[in-house]
């Protein structure tokens, strides 16, 4: 048997503004995505018959990526990771999929963070019919804290270029890290789930049209790219405060984006007494929150009382690996 795991994500920043070319700022979380694979007699997944047509992201990896032609294989997967909710579950699924099966296949080469962040951006491509951003992937792939845009952006570590054909042509992105300083070990971050799924496409869609029909709502996706650019200035200098105070900031140019909603504003309110700062972190409409904070359990205890479901971790686990 070989098996790996593979980290969620939460985005920090720049969420509907990277969009738009702006940078976007995620982190990989300690929860994520345990995968195993072993030889058998069928195809299954979790024990059941495995129907490639329910699962195009796995069938690409293995099919086309590895172009696997052995014997059946049962896949195990455990997922620490709310789904649908914005945290990265597929995208670490990819990863995790894509590591358990290089350790058997190529045993005596080292695990290829990058590789693994470009196969598992074109299996979710696959599974998206052509529209998927690599945020998710690249930060399930690469740890730590990672910066999309569509261009390098200053105080981060350029890793790689990545593109993508999709049905509005092509599209381009720059993958940077940054180096998190040692202070930002003090802190935790404490996710809340709403209950409700994030629609990641209808809220992608719904801002679009707000634009669309009130330009001058633009001022905040500027707003949004601005306080990225604020917020990666203090992340990358470990101040937890000004780190806070910009996530703050973000949550009420999202507000006013209506990407928010009572159930997420809710746990944000519930969360801020005790943290240092707190906003819905995805595409909103459903999904998450998460607060930053030093004392995880009181946020999740007032996430609790809420009506939300916590979790917490440190920010920047490590990427993909095997087992």
């Amino acid at each position: 048997m070989a098996s790996a795991f593979a980290p969620g994500k939460c985005i920090l920043f720049g969420e509907h503004a990277v969009v738009f070319g702006y940078p976007a700022v995620a982190v990989a979380i300690e929860q994520g995505v345990h995968a195993a694979v072993e030889d058998s007699s069928e195809w299954t997944l979790e024990g059941i018959p495995f129907d490639p047509s329910r699962h195009p992201h796995i069938t690409h990896i293995i099919k086309e990526l590895f172009e696997y032609e052995g014997p059946p294989l049962s896949l195990d997967v455990k997922s620490s990771l709310f789904s649908a909710a914005g945290m990265g579950s597929s995208a670490a699924l990819s990863n995790a999929i894509g590591a358990a099966l290089h350790s058997p296949l190529s045993p005596t080469e080292p695990l290829d963070r990058i590789k693994m962040a470009k196969m598992a951006h074109s299996a979710e491509a696959t599974a998206q019919k052509g529209r998927a951003s690599p945020t998710d992937t690249a930060t399930s792939a690469l740890g730590g804290c990672v910066v999309v845009s569509s261009g390098h952006v200053d105080g981060t570590r350029h890793v790689f270029d990545t593109s993508l054909l999709t049905p509005e042509g092509k599209r381009r992105w720059s993958i940077n890290v940054v180096d998190l300083p040692a202070s930002v070990s003090d802190a935790w971050l404490v996710i809340g789930y709403s209950g409700k799924g994030s629609p990641t496409g209808r809220m992608v869609a719904k801002v679009a049209r707000l634009l669309s029909d009130r330009p001058e709502r633009f001022e905040d996706m500027e707003a949004i790219a601005n306080i990225t650019t604020a917020g990666l200035t203090a992340l990358s200098a470990g101040n937890l405060d000004a780190l806070g105070m910009a996530m703050d900031a973000c949550h009420e140019s999202l507000q006013r984006l209506e990407v928010s909603n009572s159930a997420l504003d809710r746990l944000v309110e519930a969360a801020r007494p005790h943290s240092l700062g707190a906003k819905l972190t995805g595409a909103g409409g459903g999904g998450c929150m998460v607060a930053l904070t030093k004392n995880p359990k009181r946020v999740s205890e007032a996430i609790e009382v809420a009506g939300g479901r916590p979790l917490y971790t440190r920010l920047g686990s490590g990427g993909v690996r095997v087992l």
